[in-house]
């Protein structure tokens, strides 16, 4: 189960830091601890600055959801760019395209409960995290 979920754009630096700062405040009115509000933000931090860098900007969909009593952050990133050509490739560490560390993607995954990409050459990508309380 889940809310009707808040749209924010994800184009600018400006844009990064807005997200960071609405996840953390949803992640604080959830009651998550201040480990899990870390990894939550971190993930949330990456994927919308890869949201900016590499997909050319997009929006982020959050939704508070619910197995039973147990809240969680639903995290939806999805952009218009040019995608990820190879998925299992961009998901393994050291594995880079802009000249860092290679660290975003598959650290962003191990930072959260749940971690779904979906892309297509041409269309964009849509990535989803999901971390429960």
């Amino acid at each position: 189960m889940a809310d009707a979920g808040e749209r924010l754009p994800v184009r600018t630096s400006e844009d990064v830091v807005r997200v960071r700062q609405l996840v953390r405040a949803r992640a604080v009115s959830l009651g998550f601890s201040i480990v899990d509000q870390t990894k939550i933000i971190t993930a949330a931090s990456e994927i919308a600055r890869n949201t900016v860098d590499y997909g050319g900007g997009g929006e982020l969909i959050l939704e508070v959801v619910r197995q039973g009593a147990r809240p969680g952050l639903k995290l939806i990133f999805q952009d218009t760019g040019p995608g990820i050509p190879n998925v299992d490739l961009a998901l393994t560490d050291g594995y880079t395209t802009g000249g860092g560390l290679g660290l975003g993607l598959p650290g962003s995954k191990r930072l959260c409960n749940e971690f779904y990409i979906e892309s297509r050459a041409g269309e964009g990508t849509r990535i989803t995290l999901i971390r429960w309380k």
